[in-house]
């Protein structure tokens, strides 16, 4: 049970909005239902529906904080938590159904466990409940060419829950649709990079704590529903502009090692994705993943100095938990293992 002698400043649950009036609607009553004593935020991105007025007129109880610009997920979080004095953030999107007893086994694996910077529930479909949900599942990981993919997901095969990811789980990546932060990790390392916009900014955030020596976490026994897509559907060319872009961003900034030939590898397992996207009648997505190498391209200086930057800032000692040694490509498309359970635990460092 949460206990009421808790400080008021000890964990802030932050919504990000942007003219989500209708997931506010559906989402926020389970969310202030079960979450006790602490403090319920949300950050409005400078919506132009009629969020602001909903939540006043019908949810005085939470605070508001307004930012001056929608500048996306990542921007829009680093601004608002500039105004949040908590101990733990749980930075949580606006289409998260939560249950009973969501927060409880979070924060107590947090307290017990300093060196972690952050962990994540179990997160199920909204509109499946039976399923796994894309983003995030029971934890995330990257492969040796740093493609993400999740205890529950492995690219666009998801799992039936049946109880399976349950354990708690040190992973590499946890979901920004639900993931609980340490506040002094967050910002030590400057939060988000904003210029992501979206898509793969926590697990650049991740990869860049890990580098400290810090870990993340699935915990099997907190659960939460996300319908997903809320924001950027699925298959929308913008999220392929946006998710192929920031793959590239990240692994410049975080790869440790020689970067030219990892990066040289990537590009070309772009173009096997492009050619993916013809065969499949995608035509419209193969021009967002030419205006994504386009703009990596246009920032890459700006990347390579962040990594000089960060390598200077910091000493770095790599936690390389959750990095999986094998191609996930390989093993989900020639070697057909769309089942996380069916990976080699000992590819696993």
């Amino acid at each position: 049970m949460l206990h009421n002698s808790m400080p008021i400043n000890k964990l802030a649950i932050v919504i990000l909005n942007y003219n989500g009036r209708k997931h506010l609607e559906t989402y926020l009553p389970s969310v202030v239902a079960n979450s006790g004593e602490h403090r319920i935020i949300v950050a409005d991105n400078a919506s132009t529906d009629d969020s602001v007025a909903f939540l006043k007129a019908h949810y005085p109880q939470i605070e508001l904080i307004i930012n001056p610009s929608n500048g996306g997920f990542a921007q829009g979080y680093n601004e608002a938590l500039q105004h949040v004095d908590a101990e733990y953030y749980i930075l949580l999107n606006s289409d998260v159904e939560v249950t009973p007893n969501w927060i409880e086994p979070l924060l107590a694996f947090m307290e017990s466990n300093p060196n972690a910077s952050g962990c994540q529930p179990i997160v199920l479909s909204y509109l499946n409940k039976e399923k796994f949900e894309h983003a995030g599942a029971a934890g995330g990981f990257l492969d040796k060419h740093y493609y993400p993919f999740c205890r529950g997901r492995i690219f666009d095969h998801v799992e039936e829950n049946t109880g399976q990811y349950n354990s708690d789980r040190e992973i590499f990546w946890a979901t920004g649709a639900c993931m609980l932060i340490r506040a002094e990790h967050y910002h030590k390392v400057g939060g988000f990079d904003s210029t992501f916009f979206a898509h793969m900014e926590e697990i650049d955030l991740c990869w860049r704590l890990k580098q400290l020596g810090h870990s993340f976490h699935a915990i099997g026994t907190s659960t939460v529903y996300h319908l997903g897509g809320g924001t950027l559907n699925y298959m929308s060319p913008r999220k392929t502009f946006l998710n192929f872009r920031n793959s590239l961003f990240m692994i410049t900034k975080n790869h440790d090692g020689w970067l030219f030939p990892k990066i040289y590898i990537r590009l070309c397992l772009d173009g096997l994705a492009a050619i993916q996207f013809l065969f499949s009648g995608h035509v419209n997505h193969i021009w967002a993943l030419l205006k994504a190498h386009v703009s990596f391209y246009q920032n890459l200086g700006e990347m390579l100095q962040k990594r000089r930057n960060f390598r200077k800032q910091f000493n770095l000692k790599f936690n390389k938990t959750g990095l999986y040694s094998k191609s996930i490509i390989v093993d989900k498309f020639l070697r057909k293992k769309d089942l996380f359970s069916k990976l080699n635990a000992e590819d696993f460092l």
